[in-house]
């Protein structure tokens, strides 16, 4: 992990935020997800930290919690000896391929969580973790289906309490995320979301979507916060239920941005480098690069240098555990 994300360094790149780091031991599609609820991780993550500050880049911690997309069989679950949690007793219809449990699992009905007040604590220590492992800032994932995700939408979140129901209700969740984040980080802390995603059964009609994406941007623009990075929605990376797209198709952007007047907005979606061009000029902070970046180490020289880019065939997803070589198509590209 270390070779990779120094890798990415190259070229002077600003700010790498790094993939979701679980703030909790539950169970997620990936066996092995990193962590940081423990003394163990924070030492393994300030190895890596201080490599890629020494690199001359900035690192931030994104924070996560799978919620309902977690399994009850997988180890580090029944480790902790604590069950599946989501905002309500409602599964996840589609996604979720346990592949490296027996039989390859789909998702379960979580158990409702009592006091979602327990898991912001539980937020709230990871970024003092973070803190402690030497990160420059936090950034909240509220995309793709996780646990902040799943509280904002309606077909997830059936609660009848103060965290669900209205638009500020179902919103709380994250904004009393955020805020407790910043009790500890002040202004390094960021929020990410994608309003239009489906992944992991999210999604809801856009006159509802954007009711209560939008009453939250609107709350998000009043903390402080470092940035917002507005994921874009994209068809071809959309999920299928029945055969029809599970997300919510509309200009996200264009939407949302309005309601960030005092809040730097990044965007992050399938962007080229020629349109980051584009959308920079056009007002936009910044724009992150995903899949990009994964593929292509040396990304930010080569955006640098008009190179092209040219190694997104090779990448791999090792589901079956079967020991191939976990460089293959993460550290071994050609730069």
């Amino acid at each position: 992990m270390k070779e990779y994300y120094v890798q990415r360094t190259a070229g002077g790149t600003g700010l790498i935020v790094t993939e979701g780091i679980l703030v909790s031991p539950q169970g997620s599609q990936w066996p092995t997800s990193p962590g940081i609820w423990n003394d163990e991780q924070v030492a393994a993550w300030k190895t890596i930290v201080d490599a890629v500050h020494e690199a001359g880049t900035k690192i931030y911690a994104q924070l996560s919690h799978v919620g309902r997309t977690a399994h009850p069989d997988a180890e580090l679950q029944r480790v902790w000896g604590e069950p599946v949690y989501g905002p309500s007793a409602i599964a996840a219809r589609v996604g979720g391929k346990f592949r490296f449990l027996p039989g390859s699992p789909g998702y379960v009905i979580p158990t409702p969580i009592s006091d979602p007040r327990a898991i912001i604590a539980q937020f709230k220590q990871a970024a003092v973790n973070a803190q402690r492992a030497g990160f420059d800032g936090v950034e909240l994932h509220g995309a793709s289906g996780m646990l902040i995700a799943q509280f904002l939408d309606s077909g997830a979140n059936q609660r009848t309490d103060e965290w669900g129901g209205s638009a500020a209700n179902r919103a709380r969740f994250a904004l009393e995320t955020l805020a407790a984040l910043k009790e500890v980080w002040g202004p390094d802390v960021a929020f990410k979301i994608s309003p239009g995603n489906g992944t992991n059964d999210v999604g809801m009609p856009v006159a509802e979507t954007i009711e209560v994406s939008g009453h939250l941007m609107k709350e998000v623009d009043k903390l402080g916060l470092a940035y917002v990075a507005l994921v874009r929605y994209n068809a071809k990376k959309d999920t299928l239920l029945d055969g029809r797209p599970r997300g919510t198709e509309h200009d996200v952007l264009g939407t949302y941005a309005p309601l960030l007047p005092n809040t730097k907005v990044f965007v992050n979606g399938s962007v080229t480098p020629d349109e980051a061009v584009e959308l920079l000029g056009g007002g936009v902070d910044g724009v992150f690069f995903g899949m990009p970046f994964l593929t292509h180490p040396d990304l930010t020289r080569r955006i640098a240098e008009g190179k092209p880019l040219d190694s997104v065939p090779r990448v791999q997803y090792l589901y079956d555990g079967t020991g191939e070589d976990g460089s293959v198509g993460y550290t071994d590209y050609v730069t």
